[in-house]
């Protein structure tokens, strides 16, 4: 069938559309930075937690005086000090040629989150290169995610690479009881574990494991494993802080980032943290919680500003009231 020059027209201008609406699909799709195989990467992503490694170098300084300066944590700091003077002792005792106890090394910190324990853990690794029990005295902090792969055979791989960046200082592995679900019949956790036990076996002399978590939690794991009962047999326990310890925390925030605050926010600012530990649950932040308070607060100290000029080192440094209340929202 022969066509006429219009309808020729016709059939161009359409082919001509449908090429321009798909160019524009295209651009807009580049323009957003995703396609659909990367929004399904995307989306798989957010639903699988991204491994959690951070490694931490060991801090100049006197490890000693800056665990005297934590804020609370009476009892903890007792207990590390009481550790580095046993050390200190058997290495003198064994200098002298007699006989010492064989020392575990590994620690496990029990206690609600947001009580401290990543901040010890690090100090520890310090202390600990300070006794001549580790030559490097960094931390390398970690959980499930960072130890257990999705496939067979994978985690021992996963788990020895973690462990070979922690050797001379300290593995610390956060919320440690999640590598044994209590609802889990068969889980890779139980690999991870049995790699990281031969390699606190294997490597004793230069490798340092702190395990913390929820204080029951952690009883239930340590007894899930004799090996892991062989291990770890000194606790070290973090209490909640109280509200004034909280109120204390909030201000070391503020003076760190050269902060203030009026009388009647002080005033809120005790008010509301004692509420909070009076009605705290399980999930209780503690310092986590103040820090995000602070946070909030200075955020809103910005939004109170954006529109004001020539402001005055005080309107700049200031949180006040209605900061707060914005902040406890």
């Amino acid at each position: 069938m022969k066509l006429t020059g219009k309808q020729l027209t016709i059939i161009v201008v359409a082919i001509a559309f449908i090429v321009m609406a798909i160019m524009t699909m295209v651009i807009d799709t580049e323009e957003t930075g995703t396609t659909t195989t990367e929004q399904t990467a995307s989306t798989e992503q957010q639903e699988s937690k991204p491994d959690s490694v951070i490694v931490n170098e060991p801090l100049e300084g006197d490890p000693y005086q800056e665990l005297d300066e934590l804020i609370g944590l009476g009892a903890v700091k007792e207990e590390v000090k009481s550790l580095a003077n046993f050390v200190k002792l058997q290495k003198q005792r064994q200098d002298k040629g007699l006989k010492t106890p064989k020392l575990s090394y590994h620690l496990v910190f029990t206690g609600s989150p947001g009580t401290g324990k990543t901040t010890v853990a690090r100090i520890v690794a310090r202390i600990y290169k300070d006794l001549g029990i580790l030559k490097k005295g960094h931390t390398v902090e970690t959980d499930r995610s960072g130890l257990v792969a999705n496939y067979v055979g994978q985690t021992a791989t996963k788990t020895n690479a973690i462990v070979d960046s922690a050797l001379n200082g300290v593995l610390f592995i956060d919320e440690a009881y999640a590598l044994v679900p209590e609802d889990a019949s068969s889980d890779y956790g139980q690999e991870a574990i049995s790699t990281l036990l031969k390699r606190m076996e294997d490597d004793r002399d230069k490798l340092v494991v702190i395990i913390a978590g929820y204080t029951n939690e952690m009883k239930r794991f340590i007894d899930s494993n004799p090996g892991l009962q062989s291990r770890f047999n000194r606790y070290i326990n973090f209490p909640d802080y109280s509200a004034d310890e909280l109120t204390d925390i909030f201000k070391m925030y503020m003076k760190r980032n050269q902060y203030t605050i009026s009388e009647d926010a002080d005033t809120l600012l005790q008010e509301k943290l004692h509420y909070a530990v009076a009605h705290k649950d399980r999930n209780f932040g503690n310092a986590r919680y103040v820090r995000n308070v602070f946070e909030k607060a200075i955020q809103a100290q910005a939004n109170r500003l954006s529109d004001k000029k020539g402001l005055s080192e005080r309107q700049l440094t200031e949180i006040t009231y209605d900061d707060l209340i914005k902040a406890f929202k």
